[in-house]
C-alpha cells in the first residue's frame, strides 16, 4: 500500500474516531454534571401542565398540592400559577402580585444571555388553556443552578444542522489538508531520492540533487550525493585499475614468451651441440642465465602482488645500523655500474646510525628505488644515494639526472601497474613504487618525489627515529 492512501485512509479514520469521540464524550459529561438543562426544564414543565390537565386543577385548591410536590422534588426552582389577567393563583415561594406585561418581559429580558452572567435568572413560560381561558406556569431558577455548558440552539429545520456541521467540518479538515501537504511534499522528495539512489551505478552517471530546506530529508540528500560522489570516483578508479591490470598481463605474456623464446632457442642449441666453440657455449650459457633471472625476477614481483593483495607484508622491527646497511647496498651497485659510463656518488655519513626498522623490507625498498633510477634515469648517467639525519628523523634519498618524470603523472607513480605514458621499456610490472610506498608506510614513514627533467629527479624516504626517542 503506498504512503499517500495510507494517509488517506489515516485521515478519514481519524475524523471519523475525532467526530464518535467528540459526540459520545459531549454526552458523557452533560449527562455527568449537576444542575438543569433546558430539555430537563422542558420535561418537568410538560410533566406538570399533563398532571394539571389531566386533573383539570386550574383553580388554588386544585394546583397547590401539585406544585407543592414538585417543588418538594425540586426545592431549587420556583413554581408560579398565573391567570390571563396577571394575577397569581399559587407561588411556591409564598408570594402573591399581579403581573403587568412590563413585569413579565423584565422577567424575560436578557435571554439566553442570562445563562452566562453571575447569580442572575432565568425564566421559562409555558401556557394551557382552559374554556379558551389561558392559564400560565412560570419557572424560574437561578443560573447556577443550570448546567455547566448549556448553551442556547434553536433548530427551525433538521437542514440547518448541515448549516452547523459545515464550520465545524472546515475547522477539522483545515490540519488534515494542511498535513497531507506536508506530507505530500515531504513524499516528492523522498521519491527522487530514492528514484536517485535506484539508478545509482558504477556504471551510469549520477544524478546530483538539489534540496535547499534545512530538515532531516535535505541532510540525508546531501548524504547522498556525497555517497554518488564517492561510488563514482571509486568506480573510476576501478576502471583505471581494471585497464591497467589488463595492460600488465598483456605486458606480463609478452615478457615472459620473449625471454622463453630464447630459452628454448639456446637450450635447443646446446642440446644439439650446435656451437663452435667453448666461447659461445659460455655465451649461451650466459643469455640463458640472464633471462632465467629475469623470468624469475618477474614471477618475484607476480608474487609481491599477491602479498599485496592479500595484504602479508608483515613488520619485524629491530635495532639495525642503517649506516652500514646502505653502505653494503651501495658497494653492490658500484660492483654493477663498473666499467659503465655512470657516475656514482654515495653521501653516507662515517659515524653509524642506529634506527628501529625492519632491515629486509627497507633494504628491498632502497634497491627498488635504485633500480628504477637505473632503468628509467640512464640518460642522466648520474646515480646518488644519501642518508642524513635531523632533529627526530632520518633522510634517505635516491637521485639522478634522467629524462625524469612529468608533473602531471607524479601523484600517479605509487599507484599499482601504474607507468608513465603507458610505457613498456625496461623490465618490470609497475608495481616497485607502490610496494615502495607500502614498506615506508609500515614504518610511519613517508616518501617524496621531485623530478626536474635532467636535472634532478629525487625519491627521499623519511622515517621517525625512534631511537633517539628512546
Amino acid at each position: 500500500m503506498k504512503s499517500r492512501t495510507k494517509l488517506w485512509l489515516l485521515m478519514l479514520i481519524s475524523a471519523i474516531i475525532s467526530f464518535l469521540l467528540f459526540t459520545s464524550l459531549s454526552l458523557y459529561i452533560g449527562k455527568g454534571t449537576r444542575g438543569y438543562g433546558l430539555n430537563s426544564l422542558d420535561a418537568l414543565s410538560k410533566e406538570v401542565l399533563d398532571t394539571i390537565a389531566t386533573r383539570q386543577a386550574f383553580h388554588v385548591e386544585d394546583i397547590t398540592p401539585i406544585l407543592d410536590n414538585v417543588h418538594s422534588n425540586h426545592p431549587d426552582i420556583r413554581f408560579e400559577w398565573i391567570s390571563a389577567d396577571g394575577s397569581t393563583i399559587y407561588d411556591t415561594f409564598g408570594e402573591k402580585k399581579t403581573y403587568d406585561f412590563g413585569q413579565l418581559a423584565n422577567r424575560m429580558l436578557y435571554m439566553p444571555q442570562n445563562l452566562w452572567g453571575v447569580d442572575e435568572l432565568v425564566t421559562l413560560i409555558y401556557s394551557i388553556s382552559q374554556e379558551d381561558q389561558p392559564y400560565y406556569l412560570l419557572i424560574s431558577l437561578s443560573n447556577n443552578d443550570m448546567k455547566n455548558g448549556q448553551i442556547y440552539i434553536f433548530l427551525r429545520g433538521y437542514k440547518v444542522i448541515f448549516n452547523l456541521m459545515l464550520p465545524l467540518v472546515v475547522a477539522l479538515l483545515i490540519p488534515y489538508l494542511l498535513s497531507l501537504w506536508f506530507f505530500s511534499s515531504m513524499n516528492k522528495r523522498i521519491n527522487k531520492l530514492n528514484h536517485a539512489i535506484g539508478q545509482l551505478n558504477l556504471q551510469s552517471e549520477i544524478t546530483v540533487l538539489e534540496d535547499t530546506k534545512k530538515d532531516e530529508i535535505s541532510q540525508l540528500t546531501a548524504h547522498y550525493n556525497a555517497m554518488a560522489r564517492r561510488i563514482q570516483k571509486q568506480g573510476e578508479q576501478i576502471k583505471q585499475f581494471d585497464n591497467r591490470r589488463n595492460l600488465l598481463l598483456s605486458n606480463l605474456s609478452h615478457d615472459l614468451r620473449t625471454p622463453l623464446t630464447m630459452i628454448l632457442g639456446y637450450a635447443e642449441t646446446i642440446r644439439a651441440g650446435l656451437y663452435k666453440d667453448e666461447k659461445e657455449l659460455q655465451a649461451s650459457a650466459k643469455v640463458l642465465l640472464h633471462r632465467s633471472r629475469y623470468i624469475d625476477k618477474l614471477l618475484d614481483q607476480l608474487l609481491d602482488i599477491t602479498r599485496q593483495d592479500e595484504g602479508n607484508l608483515e613488520l619485524h622491527v629491530e635495532v639495525h645500523n642503517l649506516s652500514e646497511m646502505m653502505r653494503k647496498i651501495a658497494v653492490d651497485y658500484l660492483m654493477f655500474l663498473e666499467g659503465q659510463t655512470f657516475t656514482v656518488e654515495v653521501n653516507i655519513p662515517d659515524e653509524d646510525i642506529q634506527a628501529w626498522f625492519d632491515a629486509s623490507l627497507i633494504e628491498r625498498a632502497l634497491r627498488n628505488l635504485l633500480d628504477n633510477a637505473i632503468r628509467y634515469g640512464s640518460e642522466g648517467h648520474y646515480l646518488e644515494i644519501g642518508l642524513t639525519e635531523k632533529d627526530d628523523a632520518l633522510f634517505m634519498a635516491v637521485i639522478d639526472k634522467g629524462r625524469g618524470i612529468p608533473l602531471q603523472d607524479q601523484e600517479h607513480v605509487f599507484e599499482r601497474f601504474y607507468r608513465v605514458d603507458g610505457s613498456r621499456k625496461g623490465e618490470g610490472l609497475g608495481i616497485g613504487l607502490s610496494i615502495v610506498k607500502e614498506i615506508i608506510a609500515l614504518h610511519d614513514g613517508s616518501i617524496t618525489l621531485t623530478s626536474v627533467p635532467f636535472e634532478k629527479t629525487a625519491f627521499v624516504i623519511q622515517l621517525p627515529n625512534h631511537q633517539r626517542k628512546q
